[in-house]
């Protein structure tokens, strides 16, 4: 049997369970850019137990991590679906924010997230223009830094909503 970390945030709709565990954390999406080297958005997905009422729900949800190459300017991004911020109020918010800050980028199951991304990302035989090279070298680049993100960089974050816009 191993010993676990976990961490718990109490919200209005019960108590959210974290677990240090591989299978917990993934990275969905990097969006880089060809162009602009200096910007990178990492779409991560966190699982976890809501436990309320003497029963327990397995849960999924999702945020954005958005920084720039120097990592001073970083940015929590909610995603438009299953939120890891929806319909939490500003106190929950930043509960999650510190979870994220303070236990989540320092956990084994975001290192592993990120080293297996960079693994599949050096493994990925579509790389086919000069374009899909820059952004997987970008891509590899911000995967490697967010494993140096410390606690204050994410306490200095804000926390915004996402938003698209339509491409003409």
């Amino acid at each position: 049997m191993n010993l676990l970390d976990a961490k718990l945030i109490e919200t209005q709709y019960g108590l959210e369970a974290y677990i240090d565990k591989r299978n917990n954390v993934e990275i969905t999406t990097i969006y880089t850019s060809a162009r602009d080297t200096s910007l990178c958005e990492i779409k991560l997905g966190i699982s976890y137990f809501l436990l309320r009422d003497r029963n327990f729900e397995d849960k999924k949800n999702y945020f954005w991590i958005k920084w720039n190459q120097h990592t001073d300017l970083i940015t929590l991004i909610e995603s438009n679906i299953e939120s890891l911020f929806a319909v939490k109020n500003e106190a929950e918010r930043e509960a999650t924010k510190n979870l994220i800050g303070m236990w989540l980028i320092k956990t084994d199951a975001f290192n592993y997230a990120v080293t297996q991304k960079i693994q599949n990302l050096k493994e990925d035989v579509n790389i086919q223009t000069e374009d899909d090279i820059k952004k997987r070298s970008n891509a590899i680049k911000f995967l490697k830094k967010s494993l140096q993100l410390e606690v204050e960089d994410i306490q200095n974050a804000s926390i915004q909503q996402r938003y698209y816009t339509a491409m003409v």
